[in-house]
């Protein structure tokens, strides 16, 4: 018998015993009631980052080179119910330019021991922004948000305005 026959043979075989499998296991799988898909969800995989529905802004002030300065923005919940916010504060360029890079100042965040932790700054078309993700965190009915923030001006020809507000979400 030539090996190819052998093959013919062999895939023919299996055939036969899988139609005859399904056969018999037909009824039972008929039988079996359907069952949705488990979805299992992993630490690695990514959240959407969820978006603000609105924003709270606060006093501004002129960003100064003489010195650093200091921002507190502050938000109470006068809701009943919890709601979850996140502090930013925005740095805008002058009208008229230049546009501020990240490299022209340095922000800071004070933590809850007192310490100052430099604060990663994004940038879109001249306004300098912190980052909202990682900084949202939830208020219960009364509770108050406080956070404060050192501004250092590291090019003496940076200018523009220093703009806290408190993004809301839900």
């Amino acid at each position: 018998m030539s090996s190819k026959n052998s093959r013919i043979r062999i895939a023919l075989l299996a055939a036969v015993i899988a139609v005859t499998g399904l056969a018999t296991a037909g009824p039972a799988l008929a039988a079996t009631p359907a069952v949705a898909p488990a979805v299992t969800v992993t630490s690695s995989q990514a959240q959407d980052p969820a978006i603000p529905t609105d924003f709270v802004d606060l006093p501004t002030g002129p960003l100064r080179a003489d010195a650093p300065q200091e921002f507190t923005v502050t938000y109470r919940n006068t809701t009943p119910a919890p709601t979850t916010v996140a502090p930013q504060l925005l740095v805008t360029s002058p009208d008229t330019g230049p546009f501020l890079a990240p490299s022209d100042i340095k922000v800071e965040r004070r933590t809850g021991h007192g310490c100052w932790v430099a604060v990663r700054l994004g940038s879109q078309t001249g306004t300098l922004f912190t980052d909202l993700v990682g900084a949202e965190r939830v208020l219960g009915a009364g509770e108050t948000l406080e956070e404060r923030y050192r501004v250092t001006v590291l090019n003496p020809e940076a200018g523009g305005t220093v703009e806290p507000r408190v993004a809301l979400y839900g």
